[in-house]
């Protein structure tokens, strides 16, 4: 394990320590009346933990179960970009708690891969009226013990994985939280600062699978084609027999 310190945790930002809830999405969203800066939530259980498109999520005591609700400025569309601030921001803290940059990886639109298994992933929401976002939640969750088992995922999707059986450390949630809380908080200052950019270029150089064949399914619709990029929407972009297409949203599947 990495023997630097753990980092200060980040200023203005407040943190909810709850032993149990339904959801910490759920939980962030009662925050949001009071809300007077970012907040994180984090559980040492939830009941009710859901994935995207609704999934259920495992929720064993041990893993990292965690929720960051903020008011951004700006559009849907600007705000929905920050799925890959977070995305960049458990990578630095997967590799800055095992010293193990090269087994981590970033799987479009929104999963962490550990040695090619997945790790964790990410739940954004959001709410707003007229054009502009009134808060964001974006709830992650981090298989640090355990993974739910093979049978239980979507046939043809990436296996799950947990970072103790993976790498032998243990790390708890509340460290966890700590590394993570630092490392968005340094990306959300960049990202206001300079724009999707950098976020687009450190992402991309983090891809899992990018020059690769891959497929994207939507709803009954399934495309194969070469993971080229992503585009300045944070849009998966595909060479289809020499064309290239734009994806917003889609399931990737390996």
């Amino acid at each position: 394990m990495s023997g630097n310190a753990d980092p200060v945790w980040p200023e203005g930002v407040a943190r909810h320590a709850l032993d149990t809830v339904d959801s910490t999405n759920a939980y962030a969203l009662s925050l949001v009346p009071g809300l007077t800066g970012p907040a994180w939530v984090i559980a040492g259980e939830q009941t009710a933990g859901r994935g995207r498109r609704g999934r259920p999520w495992s929720s064993p005591r041990g893993n990292f179960y965690g929720s960051l609700v903020m008011r951004p400025e700006g559009r849907p569309e600007t705000a929905a970009l920050r799925s890959f601030i977070a995305a960049l921001a458990l990578y630095d803290a997967c590799a800055g708690l095992t010293d193990l940059p090269g087994a981590f990886a970033l799987k479009w639109p929104n999963d962490v891969l550990l040695n090619g298994g997945k790790l964790a992933g990410i739940l954004l929401e959001s709410g707003g009226a007229g054009g502009r976002v009134s808060h964001l939640i974006i709830g992650i969750g981090v298989n640090l013990i355990g993974a739910p088992p093979v049978e239980a995922v979507e046939p043809g999707a990436v296996t799950p994985v947990n970072l103790l059986a993976e790498t032998g450390l243990r790390i708890t949630p509340e460290r966890f939280l700590t590394h993570l809380a630092a490392a968005f908080a340094l990306w959300e200052t960049r990202f206001q600062a300079e724009g999707f950019a950098p976020i687009r270029a450190a992402w991309l150089d983090r891809a899992a699978r990018r020059g690769e064949r891959i497929r994207a399914r939507t709803g009954t619709t399934e495309r194969h084609g070469i993971f080229e990029t992503i585009d300045d929407s944070g849009a998966l972009v595909l060479n289809i027999d020499g064309r290239r297409e734009a994806i917003p949203a889609a399931e990737v599947f390996f």
